[in-house]
C-alpha cells in the first residue's frame, strides 16, 4: 500500500506498507504485524527468486532462510534455492540438513575462543566431513549410524 505524505520526512514524501495474508479468506494486513518468521523467510525467498530470474544480481545470500520451517517445506525451499543457483551464485547459511545437502559446496562456520576473545572461522568440508556435519545436524551425534545413513541418503537425493 502506498500513499504520499503531506510533508516530506528524512525518508522522503512517500510511505509504503507491505500487506500480507497467509491464510485464505484473511484480509491483508501490515506484514510486520502478522507474518511469522517462517512466513517472512518464504516471502523473502519468493522475492529473491523473482529477482534472480532477471539476472539482476551475480550473487545472492540467504542468511538462515530456514527460520521457522522444517521437514517437507525445508526440502521445497532447498529445491527453490538449487533452481536459483542455476542462474547465479547462491550462498545459504542454514541449520537444516535438507537444505545443506543440496549445495554444490559445503562450508562449516564455527567459533573459536581463547582466554580473551572469540572469533569465527570457516572451513570447506570434503565428502566425509560433509557426511559427519549432516549427521550432526540430523541427530546431534555424527557417530550414530542411522544419522550417517540419513545424511548419505540426503546427499544421494541431491545428485
Amino acid at each position: 500500500m502506498w500513499h504520499s505524505l503531506n510533508e516530506p520526512t528524512a525518508e522522503g514524501r512517500d510511505e509504503v506498507k507491505f500487506l500480507f495474508s497467509a491464510n485464505k479468506g484473511s484480509a491483508p494486513n501490515d506484514i510486520s504485524k502478522i507474518a511469522s518468521g517462517g512466513e517472512l523467510s518464504r516471502l523473502m525467498l519468493a522475492v529473491k527468486s523473482l529477482i534472480s530470474t532477471n539476472n539482476l544480481l551475480p550473487t545472492i545470500v540467504f542468511d538462515e532462510i530456514d527460520s521457522g520451517i522444517s521437514g517437507e517445506i525445508a526440502g521445497k525451499v532447498g529445491n527453490i534455492l538449487r533452481k536459483i543457483s542455476n542462474h547465479m551464485q547462491v550462498i545459504t547459511i542454514t541449520h537444516l540438513p535438507q537444505i545443506a545437502a543440496l549445495g554444490n559446496e559445503h562450508f562449516k562456520v564455527y567459533k573459536l575462543t581463547d582466554s580473551t576473545s572469540t572469533w569465527s572461522d570457516i572451513t570447506r568440508l570434503d565428502q566425509d566431513e560433509q557426511i559427519n556435519e549432516l549427521a550432526l545436524m540430523i541427530s546431534g551425534d555424527h557417530k550414530l549410524q542411522g544419522a550417517r545413513e540419513a545424511a548419505l541418503e540426503l546427499l544421494n537425493l541431491s545428485n
